[in-house]
């Protein structure tokens, strides 16, 4: 027995190959095997067999001599994984393979009692679980420093003017606080529907074993609690079967990636020569080969361009699943490879927009006098006449004539002189001119979720608010 983690040809052998009296083809391992994926489970697989060798000797299965050499052996393995003194086998089969192999190598028979009781088909299912609830709350905290960072950004600007689209349009005017609030609560969504996945990730699988539970007296509950779970899966079929919470996941994390993509296309649009309402910082923006004067959005395209490989990786997911029948089928050993990539994906896309909008500055006379084009306060204009009494749809009608008579002026509504105004409308006097300016049209909305500095204001401290109490 070999202490610094090479493993005998014995103890190396596939956990299955007992039944075969041939060994497998050389071609046919390197086809199925799976650690090289599932490599970045090792601690989590490390973590479930202990509590398994604990559940095993609680439960009077192993001996506690057993399971303390067990428990010992793989916080060795543990130890030695995460100083860099033992490297991982590739030749091996799984990243369950590897551990279990190396423990037997290491502890001798003891070694070969950590699998009673349970199958890779509910262990797989566990290490899944246990790495979720590691990696989620990581993304959690990629997002929460992201919302923080679109806050700073929100209090400095409340007062700076900026179009609304609808249709890509000019629409109405709002604030750059306004706008970069909606994409953090768009992120406050994602972070709450991952906090939501976790509810249903938090449930123990151990001791469904390969479909059919054991006849051995498992203590699930007792397993589940050592692994801080809230409850245990209720059935054995469902539970080696399900991989709901890796589509779940992908979904979450494809609507992610979706947020950042939107955020993405208005800073490209943002930073062309026509918006110049964004300079994105030297560190975050690349050159053209030919082109010497270029400043080109590479990160906020990169990201956009990202989101493909997200939404394939949900696709996948969805379609490996797709008709398998219950319970556990080879094919789910694909679920690993796809969420994972999701995983990193998303986590370096938040990061790098992170730093991309944090380091950016903002062309605030660009943007308010971008406010002066398109009528963006027609609707205002109907506005004012609601407040004198007369029915909406009469008052668009009514806005819609000024902007006709400001169109063949070529000039902006509160240019048009009182007499246009009356003849629009008896009821418009003088006072619409201070009612109609850009900032007046932003102030004046003060409706809960509306662009004025008070409500934004309002929407800014929910937020950070939001961010400390989940943090």
């Amino acid at each position: 027995m070999n202490t610094h983690g090479t493993i005998t040809q014995d103890n190396h052998a596939a956990l299955w190959h007992g039944r075969f009296a041939e060994g497998p083809d050389a071609a046919a391992v390197e086809f199925e095997t799976s650690i090289y994926v599932d490599e970045r489970m090792a601690i989590d697989d490390i973590k479930g067999s202990i509590a398994h060798a604990k559940m095993l000797a609680h439960s009077k299965i192993i001996s506690e001599k057993e399971k303390d050499e067990i428990v010992n052996g793989l916080e060795g393995i543990q130890k030695d994984l995460e100083n860099g003194s033992l490297k991982i086998d590739y030749s091996a089969e799984d990243i369950h393979s590897f551990i279990e192999a190396t423990l037997t190598d290491r502890i001798g028979e003891s070694g070969k009692k950590v699998h009673t009781g349970r199958s890779r088909n509910d262990q797989i299912a566990l290490d899944e679980r246990l790495y979720l609830k590691r990696a989620i709350p990581d993304v959690q905290n990629s997002i929460l420093t992201l919302i923080d960072a679109l806050t700073q950004i929100a209090e400095q600007n409340k007062n700076t003017l900026i179009p609304g689209f609808t249709h890509m349009q000019h629409a109405q005017p709002v604030t750059l606080a306004h706008h970069v609030c909606a994409w953090a609560w768009m992120l406050q969504r994602d972070w709450q529907r991952l906090e939501d996945a976790l509810k249903r990730i938090d449930y123990s699988p151990i001791g469904a074993c390969a479909l059919a539970g054991s006849g051995l007296p498992l203590d699930r509950k007792y397993e589940a609690d050592l692994l801080g779970f809230s409850g245990v899966t209720q059935n054995s079929l469902d539970t080696v079967s399900d991989r709901d919470y890796c589509i779940e996941v992908a979904s979450d994390l494809s609507l992610i990636q979706m947020h950042l993509s939107r955020a993405c296309e208005e800073i490209v649009l943002w930073s062309t020569t026509e918006f110049s309402f964004v300079d994105l910082s030297e560190k975050w923006s690349t050159g053209s080969s030919i082109m010497p004067q270029k400043k080109n959005p590479d990160f906020a395209e990169l990201i956009r361009g990202r989101t493909g490989k997200v939404y394939g990786n949900q696709f996948a997911l969805m379609t490996m699943m797709k008709a398998l029948p219950l319970a556990y089928d080879r094919d789910m050993q694909e679920d690993k490879e796809p969420l994972f990539d999701s995983i990193d994906t998303v986590m370096s896309c938040l990061k790098v927009f992170t730093y991309m909008i944090s380091t950016a500055k903002w062309n605030k006379d660009k943007m308010e006098d971008a406010c002066k084009g398109g009528y963006l306060n027609a609707t205002d204009v109907a506005d004012y006449l609601v407040k004198k009494g007369m029915p909406f749809r009469t008052a668009h009608g009514v806005s819609a004539k000024a902007v006709r008579y400001a169109i063949e002026k070529n000039c902006e509504l509160e240019d048009l002189s009182m007499d246009v105004w009356k003849d629009c409308s008896d009821l418009i006097d003088e006072d619409i001119y201070s009612f109609i300016p850009a900032k007046a049209c932003v102030e004046v909305r003060k409706t809960i979720g509306g662009p004025a500095s008070e409500m934004v204001s309002l929407q800014i401290n929910e937020l950070k608010e939001f961010c400390k109490k989940t943090k």
